[in-house]
């Protein structure tokens, strides 16, 4: 066993320098666009009985500020919306939903509420049910395109499940992303992972839920989902169930009270339902599946992932609906460099929506154009706890001046115009020289992968993921635009802040500025109605 660990941990090892990208050679794809093996971005299991899911688009909501306040708030006085059909159509509408259809020279396609590197939609959600009226006993497929439930197994027995709430797993196929990435599209799978995850919990925060990770082996939730069924799946096109998640009304019931096990038993032997073939042919990558397996765990004592909720932003203000914000959230394309100055209070907004002082992530950034701050580098360490450890691996020479702000533990580095070295690290995109500032965020590495094994590896990913969410929509609030940027020279970025080790590693890229909208796009409002959204 202490072998496999080991053997494990190796892997991830291995895998995080293989398919780093450097200036002399990127990680190892194709290099060009296969358009004949594009993988469906939706999975549909045929023969289903399907459930159809109200459009919530007229419901009301709390305003994007609100939803995190009420969480603090007296309970007694929470709106907290009842557990039925309409709820759960929201719930998923507003998290994995299609949020808009873009049009142009004929063509058309969809964006969806929760971000995706490149919009390939690795990621896949699945309910299990019970005592919902409307919606039948049992596991279900969430179909984002129909916006509709596909009924997988019914139960044989009653399902043990607290009162007023429902299961929900994630689930990634990293085939849609190794298409076009390659060997480095497992790090974009679990980061988009995280992204739907964010997406998942300020859905339920919409509607006055909970929701909590639920701590499981493996091989018990692969079985739980039925991907231990491989009849039913094509084996070029891989799924592999990632977290299960409780989602309740009541915040008293705990997580911990579930076993995937004994829920297993309750539903039928043999799932139902054909998973869809994705693409005509494969291009096989074999660290993909090697990271896959070596990332699996059944330890749960070493499990160490939940839902990081934040703590509270003091900048945030009275906003928009929050179901407008999680709709018009968007990856800008270009930023404006002519008008990318933004105001302190800004700043301060985006970064504070993210304050923590017990994440291994801490956010590097380049300041370009904050009012009242200098151009510059700066960090933002989210664990107290690390920052002797960081000063004692940087340069030597950084500042570390403490900035004034309820923010975070904000601290200035270096001085300086940072937007060429930020484009360089970025693959030379200009997208992230022409923002208010960029970030990347540096997660401790060795340490955090040596204590809880190889699959905190992924871990620490989906936890990257769901803080760009997370930036996404704060940014959205303050009409900024904002694009996760997962193409980075990773060794460049160390190199800048003095790394020699790889007791911290950058995981995951950011921007933030004002971006320019390309006219040429149509944008409509999905699910059959064709009112253009302004």
């Amino acid at each position: 066993m202490n072998n496999n660990i080991q053997k494990n941990r190796q892997m991830v090892y291995t895998y995080h320098d293989e398919t780093k990208h450097r200036q002399e050679q990127y990680a190892r794809s194709l290099g060009y666009m296969d358009w004949a093996t594009q993988p469906d971005p939706y999975r549909s299991y045929a023969e289903t009985q399907k459930t159809k899911l109200p459009l919530s688009f007229d419901n009301k909501s709390l305003e994007y500020s609100q939803i995190f306040t009420q969480v603090k708030e007296n309970q007694e006085d929470k709106v907290v919306a009842p557990l039925c059909l309409e709820s759960v159509s929201q719930f998923f509408q507003f998290s994995l939903g299609l949020a808009a259809i873009k049009e142009f020279d004929g063509q058309s396609w969809a964006l969806r509420c929760n971000a995706s590197s490149g919009n390939l939609q690795p990621s896949e959600a699945y309910i299990i049910a019970k005592d919902i009226e409307g919606i039948e006993d049992g596991l279900h497929h969430y179909a984002p395109l129909e916006h509709e439930l596909e009924l997988l197994s019914g139960t044989t027995s009653e399902l043990a499940l607290p009162h007023n709430s429902f299961l929900v797993s994630l689930s990634s196929i990293v085939w849609r992303e190794a298409w076009k990435y390659g060997e480095r599209s497992w790090r974009y799978t679990q980061l988009d992972c995280g992204h739907a995850l964010k997406a998942l919990e300020v859905s339920a925060l919409i509607l006055g839920w909970n929701i909590e990770v639920v701590s499981t082996k493996d091989t018990e939730l692969q079985s739980l989902i039925g991907f231990d069924q491989a009849h039913r799946y094509v084996p070029e096109e891989r799924e592999l169930a990632d977290m299960l998640l409780l989602v309740t009304l009541d915040d008293t019931v705990r997580a911990s009270e579930l076993n995937s096990g004994t829920l297993r038993n309750t539903l039928e032997d043999t799932y139902v339902g054909k998973a869809n073939q994705l693409s005509h042919n494969w291009h096989k990558w074999d660290i993909l599946e090697k990271i896959e397996d070596a990332t699996l765990s059944d330890e749960l004592a070493h499990k160490k992932f939940h839902i990081d909720t934040y703590e509270e932003n003091t900048y945030r203000q009275s906003s928009s609906l929050a179901k407008d914000i999680v709709l018009n959230r968007r990856s800008a394309q270009a930023m404006n460099k002519d008008n990318c100055t933004i105001s302190k209070n800004e700043f301060e907004t985006i970064l504070g929506s993210v304050k923590s002082d017990n994440s291994p992530i801490h956010l590097v950034v380049f300041v370009h154009s904050v009012e009242e701050l200098d151009a510059g580098l700066y960090i933002l360490v989210r664990d107290d706890a690390h920052t002797e450890e960081l000063k004692s691996l940087l340069k030597e020479d950084f500042l570390w001046e403490r900035v004034d702000t309820e923010a975070g533990a904000l601290y200035k580095l270096q001085n300086g115009d940072m937007r060429h070295i930020s484009q360089i690290i970025s693959c030379n995109q200009g997208i992230a020289s022409n923002g208010a500032f960029t970030l990347g965020m540096l997660a401790q590495f060795t340490e955090q992968i040596e204590i809880f094994g190889a699959s905190r590896y992924k871990e620490l990913y989906w936890e990257c993921g769901a803080i760009g969410q997370q930036l996404y929509l704060e940014t959205t609030s303050l009409h900024l635009s904002a694009t996760g940027i997962g193409c980075f020279l990773d060794d460049i970025l160390h190199e800048v802040i003095g790394l020699q080790t790889n007791g911290y590693q950058t995981l995951y890229h950011f921007t933030v500025g004002r971006g320019l909208v390309d006219k040429r796009l149509s944008t409509l409002r999905p699910y059959g109605s064709h009112m253009e959204i302004v």
